[in-house]
């Protein structure tokens, strides 16, 4: 959410995928819905690929961070906690220079294969891969060229996109006000740059919040964040690359499902006002 004068900064709920509390109940669909990749180079020689292993999956959601995509490799890997995340400093993931060699944002979101011949080095490298044909692709490229902004810095806004938007629906609206307040050289104040920083996921931005002392805190610094703050998906993407034509400078979800997009502080505001009005008869 976007807010000039904050005190509690409300924020949308966002759906599970995009905050990384998925549940077995739903895994099926998140299966049915991410993309299914076969990294056969993951499997070890061809000697190994000729036997019969048991296969599953590990689904990375759209949104989630890097630190949720190392925990979530350790537990499919029946690795200790923490040593994929070690693993990154060892493995050439041939990211771009603008990384400095942090992943996030280059953990493709999909639907991966996994056996007991399946290293934490080989997955992570065929993650990297996919989100470099995904960001290398013509439209992307050709998105960024007419957006004035690199291909990292795509991946970013996507990034943003993909936390702050309710609904898919509201995507390119969200990219809009993103690529609106960078040409007006207004802060982002985007709380999700925030959480990032704390390492949270939290509904709520406090004014002690809003002084961090973060390249992260989209409040205080202008532009965008050094890097992206989560893996975007296909749709975060589309909206970075097309955003939504339109003036907004600002957002606030009022209600699931209703967000209010705009470009008068003052409306902001009221529709502040609204989302904590309901937020106090929700909590009673």
């Amino acid at each position: 959410m976007v807010n000039e004068s904050p005190d509690v900064r409300p924020r949308r709920r966002l759906r599970p995928t995009r905050r990384g509390k998925i549940v077995l109940a739903v895994a099926a669909l998140l299966v049915a819905s991410a993309a299914v990749l076969i990294p056969l180079s993951l499997l070890g020689s061809d000697e190994e690929k000729k036997k019969e292993r048991p296969q599953s999956t590990l689904v990375i959601p759209e949104g989630w961070r890097a630190s949720q995509v190392y925990g979530a490799v350790d537990r499919a890997l029946g690795l200790t906690s923490g040593s994929t995340e070690k693993t990154v400093e060892t493995v050439d993931l041939a990211l771009p220079d603008q990384a400095e060699g942090n992943p996030e944002g280059y953990l493709f979101p999909a639907t991966y294969p996994i056996d007991s011949a399946t290293k934490p080095a080989g997955l992570l490298r065929y993650m990297a891969d996919t989100a470099r044909k995904r960001f290398g692709a013509d439209h992307i490229t050709a998105g960024a060229q007419r957006n004035n902004v690199t291909v990292y810095e795509t991946a970013t806004i996507a990034s943003i996109v993909q936390a702050e938007a309710d609904t898919a629906s509201d995507m390119g609206k969200v990219a809009r006000v993103v690529y609106n307040r960078l040409l007006k050289d207004m802060p982002l104040q985007m709380d999700s740059t925030i959480n990032y920083a704390l390492k949270r996921s939290t509904l709520d931005t406090t004014n002690a919040d809003t002084q961090l002392d973060s390249p992260y805190n989209s409040y205080v610094r202008k532009g965008l964040p050094p890097t992206p703050i989560g893996n975007p998906g296909e749709e975060a993407l589309r909206a970075a690359i097309s955003p939504t034509p339109g003036p907004w400078l600002y957002f606030v979800t009022v209600a699931p499902g209703d967000t209010r997009f705009t470009d008068s502080y003052d409306e902001q505001q009221k529709n502040v006002e609204e989302f904590n009005r309901n937020r106090r008869e929700a909590t009673g």
